[in-house]
């Protein structure tokens, strides 16, 4: 491997866990369809958060609490910085696919593999290959074109495009935070004090941007323990888990399956129109990323594998 700083094909990235791949993959689903489902909620963005978080957070607490292992100081702090960037984000995502297209949320947060493979050579010294890097840029392009390829007006709000460029820069910030956290606290300890921190400080901030806090109604509550419980587990536990095993540069290209899911998902359950140039944008996706994990699981295969050949 290459230690000059420059990427080659040969500077393959060791340790990729293919069940740290599953996880990802798991993860990206779950948040795709979050979009969709906070749609079906009669709250504001940020209210909506906060009961997601605090529920999943609570719940998990008395779980730990109840095997005598409660969330401690130590993951607290540890945890507090992933909390202020997730909290940050879902409280602007949340807030841009109320006030825009679904699709066009959920492509602006594509843009985070960009951010992310800068600061994974950057900070934590991970090498892309060449390979890697035109696939992704590809899967890129594919996801701009679930976007730009689809029906004009409708939905799509200025406002809520700017929502969701904040929202980018904040979850790109929570991966970050989230791979520092390896080996100081688990995974799992992680989402929850994050979960904890994510409710509580998006508390004020809602009461400042003037949504109400007030219990939710019987229907919206079926909703928020999907999101709380699906997104969480499913969503955030299952990310976290996988940016520990794996390149941070892979864990955030596989975000860029979310326009896929997501839009699909709107298609499905909001009838939002999909075009045929949305459809060939998202087999582009599905190809080019596809293409990255197989090389890398091939590229970890022993060779003494009979399969090699």
């Amino acid at each position: 491997m290459s230690r000059t700083g420059s990427v080659s094909d040969s500077s393959v990235s060791h340790g990729v866990h293919p069940l740290g791949v599953g996880a990802g993959l798991v993860a990206v689903a779950a948040w795709g369809i979050s979009g969709v489902v906070a749609k079906h909620i009669d709250m504001g963005g940020i209210s909506i958060s906060v009961y997601r978080f605090l529920l999943y957070g609570i719940v998990v607490t008395l779980y730990m609490a109840a095997r005598g292992q409660p969330p401690s100081w130590h993951i607290m702090r540890h945890s507090f910085w992933g909390g202020v960037a997730l909290a940050a984000d879902v409280a602007l995502f949340f807030s841009a696919v109320k006030a825009t297209a679904v699709a066009n949320a959920t492509v602006i947060g594509s843009l985070q593999p960009v951010l992310l493979a800068v600061v994974a050579r950057v900070v934590f010294g991970e090498l892309i290959r060449r390979r890697d890097l035109l696939l992704g840029g590809v899967a890129l392009i594919g996801a701009v074109g679930v976007v730009t390829g689809g029906p004009q007006g409708g939905e799509a709000d200025i406002t809520g495009d700017l929502l969701a460029v904040g929202a980018l820069g904040a979850w790109s910030t929570y991966f970050v935070f989230s791979k520092r956290a390896n080996g100081i606290i688990g995974s799992n300890e992680f989402t929850v004090g994050v979960a904890l921190w994510v409710g509580l400080l998006n508390i004020p901030v809602a009461l400042v941007f003037g949504q109400s806090l007030a219990w939710p109604a019987s229907a919206d509550w079926v909703w928020l323990v999907g999101l709380a419980f699906g997104s969480g587990v499913a969503g955030h536990a299952a990310m976290n888990w996988s940016i520990q095993q794996i390149p941070l540069w892979l864990s955030s290209s596989l975000t860029l399956f979310i326009p896929v899911v997501s839009t699909s998902a709107a298609w499905m359950f909001l009838g939002e129109a999909v075009t045929v140039i949305q459809i060939l944008s998202m087999i582009v996706v599905l190809v080019a990323l596809t293409g990255v994990i197989l090389g890398h699981t091939l590229a970890n295969r022993p060779e003494s594998d009979p399969a090699t050949g």
